[in-house]
């Protein structure tokens, strides 16, 4: 029967226990890792030993991730109110500035609506005095062309405005024409009371009227 010497069973011994160690360490270890069993207890001393402590997990706090997007959030709305706010402000100031320029534009259409009055009625007045001066004008070529009883007799039928502009223009034609005037005539065989009137009247009274006089 063999003989072992027990100087060379005892480093075996020895092995075989650090063999089981590792393997019961080991298996420790993978059953904490699957979950089965709660081993950091007891491994965790020989762990730090060992110098191998697991590096602890960062839980992540959801509610700070909440907090960031619900600022983020707000920044946008009030980014978003400081637009609609912008846009309400310029929306109103158009508004004014179309209110201001309906209100100039009415001004203008009622200037013009003046202006249109006013040319028109200058315009009227034209038309009747040119209507009245060419009727005068016939008026006194009628009348110089009759006997000048004939004509007086005519003429002192008329107011005292209508006889005097017919005088004037009689004057004026025959200015015009370089002939003699049968203006005095037709005074001196005008009744004298009517006769001085029209003279101090003529000499007061403007002539033919413009039409630039109301």
């Amino acid at each position: 029967m063999a003989r072992y010497n027990r100087v060379n069973v005892a480093p075996r011994i020895f092995l075989l226990f650090v063999l089981v160690a590792v393997l019961l360490l080991g298996g420790t270890i993978w059953f904490d890792i699957l979950g089965l069993v709660d081993a950091r207890p007891l491994i965790g001393p020989v762990l730090n030993l060992l110098n191998l402590s697991p590096q602890e997990t960062v839980a992540v706090d959801y509610s700070d991730v909440e907090l960031l997007d619900s600022m983020e959030l707000e920044k946008r709305e009030l980014a978003i109110d400081m637009h609609l706010e912008t846009l309400e402000n310029s929306r109103e100031q158009l508004s004014q500035e179309v209110e201001a320029y309906q209100e100039r534009l009415a001004q203008l259409e009622e200037r013009e609506k003046i202006q249109s009055d006013r040319e028109n009625s200058f315009n009227e007045k034209l038309n009747r005095y040119d209507d009245r001066r060419a009727g005068l004008v016939q008026n006194a070529r009628d009348l110089t062309s009759m006997r000048p009883e004939d004509a007086v007799a005519i003429l002192n039928e008329y107011d005292d405005q209508l006889l005097i502009d017919t005088l004037r223009m009689v004057q004026e034609l025959a200015d015009e024409a370089g002939t003699f005037s049968l203006v005095s005539t037709y005074l001196s065989l005008l009744p004298e009371d009517r006769a001085a009137a029209i003279q101090r009247k003529m000499t007061q009274k403007p002539s033919l009227s413009s039409p630039n006089d109301s």
